[in-house]
């Protein structure tokens, strides 16, 4: 079992996702299953209207709402927010396409249609075991429906003073080039690389190199940076001083 998923697009940009823990997911099913018997438990009341026509078609009634309910939640929770329900909300947990593309309805409705079998034959055994057994910790549903579950979170903006270098920063030197900088970079493409900057530990080497690479060449190009300014610099130490200088207080 790995605890990352790792999608590679056409264009060779390689996507890390971080695969939830069946335990995480154990805790989103209990916030889910009590979501539901809380609504259950309004819904019956009105159920129980049934009873006066017949016993036998109130426990039929019973029977179907229920299934309709439990089934329903997921379905349209699932497929209409995004992968998400109230327990994988609560979790950060989020269904995804395990080829990285976007959710679709036919994917949430095979995991619906299995979540049946992962049920049994008790508290989610078999879903518990496959989920184990899995080397991206799918359940039965989401080998079929070629999904997976991955943990989200809140990715703050980084702070200017968390990306300054600590040491000399040559393009303060340069008036003109800090000028020309905050001219033509816009504040989208300062947070982009602020962001990038904050997560770079995160990222593989090749694809490390291959972003701050792109971002550097940005810089110089669009603000006409003069060599002697970023002589010696890195991609990613030309990029550091460039936000110090865009963010910087």
């Amino acid at each position: 079992m790995t605890d990352r998923l790792l999608v590679r697009t056409p264009e060779g940009a390689v996507f890390s996702f971080s695969l939830a823990s069946p335990l995480v997911r154990m805790i989103a099913m209990v916030v889910d299953l009590m979501a539901i018997s809380a609504a259950w438990s309004v819904l019956v009341q009105f159920l129980s209207l049934a009873a006066a026509i017949s016993t036998d078609v109130y426990h039929f009634v019973e029977i179907v709402g229920y299934f309709v309910l439990s089934q329903g939640y997921f379905l349209v929770m699932e497929g209409a927010y995004g992968g998400r329900t109230l327990g994988k909300a609560l979790c950060r947990l989020r269904v995804v396409d395990a080829d990285g593309l976007r959710l679709s309805w036919s994917q949430v409705i095979v995991r619906s249609v299995l979540r049946f079998v992962d049920g049994l034959p008790a508290f989610y055994l078999v879903g518990g075991v496959s989920a184990l057994l899995s080397p991206r910790a799918q359940r039965l549903g989401d080998l079929a429906a070629g999904t997976v579950v991955v943990s989200e979170y809140s990715e703050k903006m980084p702070d200017a003073w968390e990306v300054q270098s600590q040491m000399f920063n040559s393009l303060r030197a340069c008036s003109g080039a800090s000028a020309r900088l905050r001219y033509a970079i816009g504040p989208e493409e300062a947070a982009l690389a602020a962001r990038a900057l904050g997560r770079r530990d995160a990222l593989e080497d090749s694809a490390r190199a291959e972003i701050f690479a792109t971002m550097a060449e940005r810089f110089r190009t669009a603000a006409a940076l003069p060599p002697e300014a970023v002589e010696g610099l890195t991609d990613e130490q030309l990029t550091r001083n460039v936000v110090s200088i865009l963010l910087g207080r």
